[in-house]
C-alpha cells in the first residue's frame, strides 16, 4: 500500500451532513476516498486548461443514420485524424438513430478540435466529449 499522509479539515455541520449524503448516494466507502476523488477532479480540470496537455477522450454522439453522407463524413474525419483516433463503436438505437462512441488520444486542444468537427456535422442530434488528462 502507498504511504498516506493524514490531514484534518473543518466543516460546518450542515455541509458535512450534505457531503455524507452525497458520498453515500454515490457509493463511497469513506470520506477520504470521496475527498481524494474531488481533489483529482479539480486537478484534472486545471490540467485540461492547458491546451498541450496529453489526454484521452470519448466522443459520444447520437445521429440520424439516414442523414445524407454523414457516415462517410464521420469516417473521413476519423481517418484524417488517424494518429488521434484509437477506436470507435457503432450502436443501433432505432430505425433512424445510431450512437457512435469514438476514442481519441492526443493533446487536449487537438482532441477538442476533432470532437467539435465531428459534433458539428449535419445530422448529429446530440453529442458529448469526456476528456481526461493522462499525466
Amino acid at each position: 500500500m502507498k504511504s498516506l499522509e493524514r490531514i484534518g479539515i473543518s466543516l460546518e455541520p450542515k455541509l458535512l451532513k450534505d457531503f455524507d449524503k452525497l458520498i453515500a448516494k454515490e457509493g463511497y466507502q469513506n470520506r477520504s476516498e470521496a475527498v481524494r476523488d474531488l481533489i483529482r477532479k479539480e486537478l484534472s480540470k486545471e490540467k485540461l486548461d492547458k491546451p498541450d496537455t496529453p489526454a484521452i477522450a470519448v466522443v459520444s454522439l447520437v445521429y440520424d443514420h439516414h442523414s445524407t453522407g454523414l457516415m462517410k463524413k464521420l469516417t473521413n474525419l476519423q481517418h484524417s485524424n488517424l494518429l488521434s483516433t484509437i477506436s470507435s463503436m457503432h450502436i443501433h438505437l432505432s430505425h433512424h438513430d445510431c450512437m457512435e462512441l469514438i476514442a481519441l488520444k492526443g493533446k487536449a486542444k487537438d482532441i477538442n478540435n476533432v470532437a467539435q468537427q465531428i459534433l458539428s456535422q449535419k445530422g448529429v442530434k446530440l453529442g458529448n466529449v469526456n476528456l481526461i488528462p493522462v499525466k
